[in-house]
Parts: structure tokens; sequence; C-alpha cells
């Protein structure tokens, strides 16, 4: 028997490539004041029981154990803590594991930290330490960084189902013009002191004007190097009912992997799990996963909406902050959660169906394009997002109501590592 379990509080620091003003425990401590006293709660620190703490490498911050440190800063010893690591789904998976505490009675109000502080690198050598989430035996020694990795997957994904590089750019615009209204978003100039000068609204001839990386992805399809922190505050039933009058629950959640190299997955349709209103017949000439999808995200997602009761998840869901590395891997994605059949994600976006007003808002905080990618801090900051959504207070906290998705009440975290090698996807409800 598990405990339900609710988001009561959240809070985030302004990201940026550069935090000079800020050390990484500092940041946190910016994220953990909004959590408890920007929120409308009933609760101090000190009904903390105990942190998870997530962050990506301890290259960025030439520190083992980092997490101690911030355990101590944030005056939470001698309380209990976890360190997590998990590449790029570090936030999801430390969403899984304070959501674990609590349902299984461990304990009953748990905070879920993530921080990065990607600039005390150049970005050469964070693009570095970053590659050496994949298979640094085999890929790696041979140009394995990532902006690689992803290329070929888009490439394939062209060839394969005719996706466009204009299709790719849309979801740049989408993403990058949401973060316009997000005063928190690196890429916000006006609002976010610490802004990127060449943020602003963009267009599509913007996105394919702007130089190739890897070809097909350009500069402006790729996400961001941050610098920042989230914080969101689990708590149990009998908890959250005392501190808010507006939990929001965490309803299903699933966790998927894969192989550290893309080239040893499997290239057949045998492995491919179903979603309830899929067809046998849509994939009987697919190879899955190939490498133009995710075998861990579409099992993390069965998992997730089998818990949670989903079985039409472009109907049944209202808002969605996914791990958007890369334009083709948010389009990648919306076929791994169901949005759309395999080979239609570049049509969905096309369509406007997955804007702030369409039929499924993705990424309406601007994602880990428009937004922020500050590695151990993104996962988290997608719960945070996602509970100020379904509150309908993303627009008080945001600076404007167009990011609000209106009467939202389900909503979806997505957090992925690697090329696809750890997954979570978390449901979230009302």
């Amino acid at each position: 028997m598990t405990r339900k379990v609710a988001i009561v509080a959240g809070g985030v620091t302004y990201f940026s490539k550069a935090r000079k003003d800020k050390t990484q425990e500092e940041l946190v401590a910016e994220a953990m004041r909004m959590a408890l006293y920007e929120n409308d709660i009933n609760m101090t620190k000190d009904d903390i029981e105990g942190s998870v703490i997530g962050y990506f490498s301890d290259h960025f911050e030439n520190q083992l154990k980092f997490g101690a440190i911030i355990q101590d800063y944030l005056g939470l010893n001698p309380k209990s803590n976890v360190r997590i690591e998990g590449g790029g789904a570090t936030g999801g998976l430390a969403i899984r594991e304070g959501y674990a505490q609590v349902a299984s009675g461990l304990l009953d109000v748990v905070a879920v930290i993530g921080f990065e502080k990607m600039s005390e690198v150049n970005t050469a050598k964070g693009n570095e330490f970053i590659a050496l989430a994949s298979d640094t035996d085999w890929d790696f020694p041979i140009g394995g960084y990532y902006s690689g990795y992803y290329a070929l997957m888009a490439r394939r994904h062209m060839e394969e189902f005719g996706t466009t590089e204009e299709q790719m750019a849309m979801v740049a615009v989408k993403n990058r013009n949401n973060a316009q209204y997000n005063r928190f978003a690196q890429t916000n100039p006006k609002m976010n002191p610490f802004g990127m000068r060449d943020g602003g609204f963009i267009k599509v001839e913007d996105v394919l004007k702007s130089p190739y990386i890897a070809y097909p992805l350009k500069r402006l399809d790729i996400c961001l190097m941050s610098d920042g922190a989230s914080v969101a505050i689990l708590a149990s039933e009998e908890k959250a009912k005392k501190i808010t009058d507006t939990p929001v629950w965490i309803a299903g959640t699933g966790a998927g992997s894969d192989a550290m190299r893309a080239g040893d997955r499997p290239r057949d349709n045998k492995s491919l799990p179903l979603l309830p209103h899929e067809k046998p017949e849509w994939y009987k000439n697919l190879e899955y996963p190939g490498v133009h999808s995710f075998r861990a995200g579409r099992e993390a997602a069965r998992q997730a909406y089998k818990m949670a009761g989903i079985d039409n998840p472009l109907k049944q869901l209202d808002v969605i902050e996914l791990h958007d590395a890369y334009t083709s891997s948010e389009i990648q994605t919306y076929e791994d959660l169901g949005l759309a059949k395999y080979g239609e994600g570049g049509k969905l976006i096309q369509e406007g169906q997955t804007l702030v007003d369409g039929e499924v808002a993705v990424n309406p905080s601007g994602g880990l394009i428009g937004n922020m990618h500050a590695v151990g801090a993104t996962g988290i900051m997608q719960a945070v997002e996602v509970f100020w959504q379904l509150q309908g207070v993303a627009g008080k906290f945001h600076g404007s109501d167009k990011t609000q998705v209106r009467g939202a009440e389900t909503g979806l975290i997505h957090s992925h590592a690697g090329t696809g090698t750890y997954v979570t996807v978390s449901v979230l409800r009302r």
C-alpha cells in the first residue's frame, strides 16, 4: 500500500548563462526561500523531515558530496539526505525518490532540491563534461558530443518520416517565445536581470538562418547551458491538507531505461509497448526503437499512464513540461508520449496543437530551449512549473498571464538523460 503524495510548494531562481552574483549554495537558498515564503502555505523549514538533492556533475562544482554542503547551508542537518545523479534525468529521478520516500511512509515532508552552476567552466569544457554521460569507451572517443548524437537521430527521423527543418524550427519558436513571458527564463532579457542579450521573440526564419552546429541542428534548435536551482516540497496527504488548500497530487510515475549506446538498441517492432489508444497495425512496419525514438520514454509513459488512468494522453493532458534538449527530441517525445503516432510529431507542432492555447500546451515555461537547462535543477523546475499551472498561479509567478494554461487540471513532466538512457514521466493532478 502506498500513500497519496502531493506537491505543496515550489520555487526557482532566475536562470542565466552565468549567475556570477551567487554561489551554488546561495542559488539553492534563493529557490528555497521562494518555496517557503512565496507560496500560499502553512509550514516552515522545520517541517521538512529530509531532502533529496540532485545535481549532474561533480566536475562543474569540483567537489564530491556537494549535496552535504547544500544540506548544511540550508540548516537541514542532521535530517536525512540523499544525493541523486542521472544525467539529464537527475531532476525527474529526484522527484521520484522524494515521491517514494513519502508514499512509503518513510517521511512525511521532503524537500526535493536541484541545482547546477555550469558557468564554472567554459562552454566547450561544459559540453565535454556533459558528453561523459555517453559511452566513454566507444562513442565519446570518436567525437561523441551530444549535438552529434541528436543530429543523427534527427536526420533519421527526417529520412524515415519526412520531418522537416521548418517543423523543428517551429518548436524553437514556440519555446523561446513562451519564455518571453516568464521572468525567470534565461532568454528573457526584459524581465530577467540576468537574461541573455540575444534573447527576445523569434520567427521560423531566424531559426533557419542560425548557424548549423551539427546538420540538421542549428544553434537555435539546441537547449541552453544554465546556472540556477529549483525546489519542490512533497508531502503526505495528511500533511498536505494542513499545509495548503491547493495541493497538486502525483497521480502516476514511471521510469524507463535503455542501452547507453544508441547503436546497441534493437531494430524491430517486438519491443514496442503499445499505449491503450494505439493499434498494432499502426506500427507493423516500424523498426523500433531504432534511433528515431526513445524506448525508455515510451516505457516510462506506459507506467505513469497506467498508474494515473490515462488512456488518451492528447485529450486527457492539459499541460506538459518535457525535456526539449533539441527541437528534434521534442518532436520525438511527442510520439513516445503517445500524443501523436510515430512519424506524425512534426505534424503536431505544425498544426499548433502544442501551443499554450493548443490541444495540450507543451513547455509553456519555455522549456530547456527558452527557459533553462541547469541540469540538476531541470526536472524539478518542470515539476514546479506544472504545479503552478495546475494551481492556476503560473501568471503570478511568471509575471504574465500569457503563460497560464486555462483550466488546466492534469499535467505531465518528462525528464530525459543521455541519448534516452534514463527517462522519467510523472502525471500530476490538482
